[in-house]
């Protein structure tokens, strides 16, 4: 290894020992100005650490394979389809004084950006921001309900305040249960079979973690709103080993079958904007009052307690904000991106870790607790390492897994990290979007 990885597990070790897990592989293959196989390489480390800690598992870290989950979406093959990319609003346009980021992958995002722009494709889009001022049109975006960012210089950001509330917190943010639980169902070196997680994310960083826990064997149910359905290709990419149900928590029938659900888990994972889920009692304070032995995990794009909480994010946005796309700006002057959506997928394999830490620790003293992560912070934490100086190896050959689903035959990047040596196979292909019973395994249905 040519430079030594980021350590990202000291709040991980205040939870519970943290044994070391082997790496192989390159170190660096993407370049560019920021450390993102670092990033990349040490957040898989993590979770690999504390899963290892909870399962007793020989859990290890290769760069093969990290290299394909943090890229996943351009190795997805359904039926022999690529995946979709960017939406065609969504991306990079020149606005009078700067240069804005859009995210509309999803239709009602796509909306905002049509009613206030009257653009349906790109270059309508590009010519009605021409006249705009930046920071006009992101508060306009943002107020309407849409996704968006001005593209801002790293240390602009810094000196907002927004990114002053971000800045010095930990990576991972715990919160311990020091009241006594009710006797858990996982062993302390147990695996995680048995161990029931229900999914409340959407989109790449939290489906991430959760999808990492089916893979070690956890028994995993994402719950999405009828309403906001997710994306096809997002589904298959992202759900591989899960099941998932469409529940809206809004109806009283449906949510007494949430509640159910939420008496049931071991943990729950959220990754809605803070506030939304805590008008419904699903926030992390709400649900550990119902439950002193649940782990909760939290995550948002900018953090729980600053000035852009409530706001939307993705991980797109969040590079243009934080000063990410400046550092990566081309020769032209037009910003860039990271070669992978890394913010999101190092935030997810961080759940992933902070999700063990906190079984394990439950296993031990029958106390549960929870976790928070935001994209921001792990963009600082990305800004804020040094360059890495190795020399560049050409980048690794994802390892592919193919699998038969609804959708016809997959093609999908191996799970992260390795067990005794060897690359992992998919629990299980993504299931028929929505239709699962909305239930764990081995539990009786509360719908009435």
């Amino acid at each position: 290894m040519d430079d030594p990885l980021p350590d990202l597990t000291a709040e991980l070790r205040t939870i519970t020992a943290m044994p070391r897990v082997p790496f192989d592989g390159p170190r660096r293959w993407w370049g560019g100005p920021l450390d993102v196989e670092g990033l990349a390489l040490a957040s898989v480390a993590a979770a690999a650490s504390a899963a290892a800690a909870l399962t007793g598992h020989r859990l290890g870290v290769r760069a093969d394979l990290v290299a394909g989950a943090f890229g996943s979406i351009r190795h997805t093959r359904i039926d022999g389809r690529k995946p979709e990319g960017f939406a065609p609003l969504s991306g990079f346009f020149p606005t009078s004084d700067g240069w804005l980021r859009t995210h509309a992958n999803y239709p009602h995002h796509a909306a905002v950006l049509e009613r206030l722009y009257g653009a349906t494709d790109a270059a309508a889009l590009a010519e009605a921001l021409a006249g705009v001022v930046a920071a006009d049109a992101e508060h306009d975006i943002v107020a309407a309900g849409g996704a968006a960012a001005r593209v801002r210089t790293a240390q602009e950001w810094r000196g907002s305040e927004p990114a002053r509330a971000v800045d010095g917190s930990p990576w991972i943010e715990f919160d311990i249960e020091e009241r006594a639980g009710t006797e858990p169902q996982v062993p302390a070196s147990g695996g995680l079979a048995g161990v029931r997680v229900l999914d409340l994310t959407r989109v790449i960083a939290g489906p991430t973690a959760t999808q990492l826990l089916a893979q070690l064997g956890a028994d995993v149910l994402r719950v999405d709103p009828p309403g906001l359905p997710e994306l096809i290709d997002m589904h298959v990419d992202r759900n591989a080993g899960k099941r998932t149900s469409l529940l809206d928590a809004h109806n009283r029938a449906h949510s007494a079958v949430i509640d159910d659900l939420v008496s049931h888990a071991d943990v729950v994972v959220t990754g809605y904007r803070p506030g939304a889920l805590a008008r419904l009692g699903l926030d992390a304070g709400t649900l550990r009052e119902r439950r002193a032995d649940l782990v909760v995990a939290e995550f948002s794009a900018w953090g729980f307690d600053d000035p852009w909480a409530g706001r939307r994010g993705f991980d797109s946005i969040v590079q243009a904000a934080t000063g990410v796309a400046d550092a990566y700006r081309h020769d032209d002057g037009t910003p860039g991106a990271l070669p992978v959506q890394a913010l999101d997928y190092a935030t997810g394999f961080g759940i992933a870790a902070a999700v063990c830490a906190l079984l394990n620790r439950r296993a031990r003293t029958r106390r549960g607790g929870s976790a928070r992560m935001s994209l921001a912070r792990t963009a600082h934490l990305l800004l804020d390492q040094p360059s890495a100086t190795g020399a560049l190896s050409p980048t690794p050959t994802p390892v592919i897994r193919r699998l038969d689903s609804p959708y016809g035959p997959l093609e999908l990047a191996a799970p992260a990290v390795t067990r005794d040596g060897a690359a992992l196979d998919h629990a299980a292909a993504p299931d028929d979007y929505g239709t699962a019973e909305p239930r764990f395994l081995n539990q009786e249905v509360a719908l009435g």
